[in-house]
């Protein structure tokens, strides 16, 4: 073992995570100028009635292992009892328990990468109901697991529950505002041109992250929920007030953690239009788009939205990526650096923070306009 390093580094991607580990394998071998790769192949086969075994082909006692999981990826499915089924938030999470239990305790150190917190949305409870992330997150804890690093998590204080251990937040913004200024090169990033918008009160503090290192105003919606009516899980919205600054002829960044269905979204950005702003911009680390993709197109058509930005940490089908009003936002590279970072034993606090890289942007965002 190399003595620079906590343990020989190896990669597993569950089903579904083939294009993403390959990429990050990528940077890896890059970096450490090795054509060796650091991927794991471990298969989790299935008979005839869908239960599973995860196979691992080769021997990890002592690695620093990464599993990735995209517990999100519906495009992958099995046979069951003849039937194809695709793969649930449970099927791709025993999966992962699956794997952990392959390796058998013989590594050095697991660390879980879950770029959507499987149940981040059922965090807390109201009433009499299940805790199912905080449960999610000590099962791990008990198998072995020592990192959970996820991706703009839905509350981050469900990582309460494992108080003892490693749990990382981490957020795309920096990467978020590199593809805006990519995307539309007449974007300019200051408050007499451009605001941040949050369509809730509960993402208020990502978006005031967004305006504070950007010097941005920033405004908010209020959902007035009917209580008295549950739909689809959830009290029904009956209506969006805004709270801010007047918005007349500025573009507009609306700001959430995901798109699951996109009604209250769209109904933000129709609101902000009626508010005389410009051009609306909607940043979204996970585009789950659960409803289909027509009432976008509609709404692009329209003039309602202009660009829609996810990231490619969850998956995303080809029909999406081939909209005109769709950007994907790569995480590939940070996700290595994160890897590497660990790998060395060092602190990724850094890579946690990125507002010097972003005032780096946009200094020469504005050094490129005034040439």
């Amino acid at each position: 073992m190399n003595e620079s390093l906590y343990g020989d580094l190896s990669v597993i991607g569950t089903r579904g995570c083939e294009s993403l580990t390959a990429q990050v394998d990528a940077y890896l071998k890059e970096w450490r100028g090795t054509d060796e790769s650091f991927v794991v192949q471990a298969d989790c086969p299935r008979f005839g009635t869908g239960e599973a075994k995860c196979l691992i082909h080769e021997s990890l006692r002592g690695h620093d292992v990464y599993i990735v999981n995209d517990c999100f990826n519906y495009g992958v499915t099995y046979k069951m009892y003849g039937m194809t089924v695709p793969m649930s938030p449970d099927d791709h999470y025993q999966d992962l328990k699956r794997v952990i239990a392959a390796i058998g305790g013989k590594a050095r150190r697991i660390s879980v990468i879950m770029p959507m917190l499987y149940e981040g949305r059922q965090h807390k409870r109201s009433s009499r109901e299940s805790l199912d992330c905080a449960s999610a997150l000590q099962e791990l804890v008990a198998m072995g697991v020592s990192n959970i690093i996820t991706f703009d998590a839905h509350d981050a204080r469900v990582q309460n529950a494992i108080p003892l251990s490693g749990f990382e937040n981490v957020r795309c913004t920096y990467q978020m505002i590199k593809a805006l200024c990519k995307t539309v090169p007449d974007i300019q990033l200051d408050r007499d041109h451009l605001a941040v918008v949050s369509p809730d009160e509960g993402g208020m503090s990502r978006c005031m992250y967004y305006s504070s290192v950007l010097g941005l105003d920033l405004g908010m919606f209020y959902k007035r929920r009917n209580y008295a009516v549950v739909v689809d899980g959830k009290n029904p919205i009956e209506a969006h007030e805004y709270l801010g600054r007047d918005l007349h002829g500025k573009d507009a960044i609306v700001v959430d953690d995901m798109i699951s269905s996109g009604e209250s979204m769209l109904d933000v950005a129709l609101q902000l239009k009626g508010k005389g702003a410009k051009r609306i911009f909607v940043f979204s680390t996970f585009g789950l788009f659960c409803n289909g993709l027509e009432k976008f197109d509609e709404a692009y058509e329209s003039g309602i939205i202009d660009k829609i930005f996810t990231t490619n940490l969850i998956y995303g089908t080809e029909e999406l990526k081939s909209r005109e009003w769709y950007v994907q936002v790569n995480m590939c590279k940070y996700i290595s650096y994160i890897i590497d970072t660990l790998n060395h034993d060092h602190s990724i606090s850094t890579l946690l923070n990125p507002v010097t890289r972003i005032h780096n942007l946009v200094e020469k965002r504005k050094t490129q306009e005034n040439q």
